[in-house]
């Protein structure tokens, strides 16, 4: 595996497959990898004839008092499920490599990234909009694979790539999750054993919510509501917000009908968490 740590280093070496006709698989991520980035890193896999991962924690989606500077980055470990995945080239750079001291380019989406996380993370996607478009700039791949437990981030990338005429084809991965359900993610490590016992609630509340629509519960505010019950029986959590929403638009929604993307972001402690499963699909 190929660790390279400037931009131009990466561009250099996706120019020279291009010219050879090989096909670069791409997947984004900050690293603290876990099996979910893994999986990305096989469909790339199966795809790509050269499969590039970056790991950069990108300063700018981060909100003043977020966890920035404690967010874990464990590089060694890193750099070795890499290797054992298949990954060809690792991208590493440094926020100097990607960011000049003067900076003044943003990015921003102006419809998708407002509900959900966006009302909440105020300039969160400008700042993931911003860093997709450059990494996409600077590795120039064919295809990059996301992670479908970040719907709201997906959708938004998929509209950057449609109405910036992106070359790019996006591949989503289903969300991969622990033995006892919890989505994975890189911030699990921040929880208690207790907090991530109480965190099972929200994979066992869109467990719930797929029953009652099954059982032909098809009025959000019903569902929303039972939904908020189940989460108040845990004193830790701290609902931030239960959306259903269109899969597509994003577009809030009164009843399950087509497809609904039900999502939900919680606090326990000092970790947010999120979750989403979609109804109807």
């Amino acid at each position: 595996m190929e660790i390279l740590r400037t931009v131009r280093e990466m561009q250099q070496r996706a120019r020279d497959e291009k010219r050879t006709g090989r096909l670069i698989g791409f997947v984004p991520t900050m690293g603290c990898l876990h099996e979910g980035h893994l999986s990305l890193v096989k469909l790339a896999r199966a795809r790509a004839d050269l499969v590039v991962l970056s790991i950069f924690v990108n300063p700018i989606q981060f909100l003043p008092g977020e966890d920035f500077f404690r967010y874990p980055r464990p590089v060694e470990r890193d750099e070795a499920l890499c290797r054992d995945a298949g990954v060809d080239v690792l991208f590493y750079p440094d926020v100097e490599q990607m960011y000049a001291p003067d900076h003044s380019v943003m990015i921003e989406e102006t419809l998708l990234s407002k509900g959900l996380c966006g009302a909440s993370r105020p300039g969160h996607f400008t700042g993931v909009a911003t860093v997709v478009v450059k990494l996409l700039n600077i590795v120039m791949p064919d295809f990059a694979v996301f992670g479908q437990k970040d719907a709201q981030q997906l959708r938004v990338i998929q509209r950057l790539i449609r109405d910036l005429n992106c070359p790019v084809d996006i591949i989503p991965g289903p969300i991969v999750r622990e033995w006892d359900g919890l989505a994975m993610s890189s911030r699990n490590r921040y929880l208690t054993p207790a907090e991530h016992q109480d965190a099972l609630c929200l994979r066992r509340s869109l467990d719930h919510v797929e029953k009652r629509v099954r059982e032909g519960e098809l009025t959000v505010e019903t569902l929303r509501t039972e939904l908020a019950q189940r989460l108040a029986r845990v004193p830790s959590v701290r609902v931030e917000y239960i959306e259903f929403v269109d899969n597509e638009t994003l577009r809030p929604v009164e009843r399950v009908e087509g497809a609904v993307l039900v999502a939900l972001a919680i606090r326990i402690g000092s970790t947010r968490l999120i979750d989403n499963t979609v109804l109807g699909s």
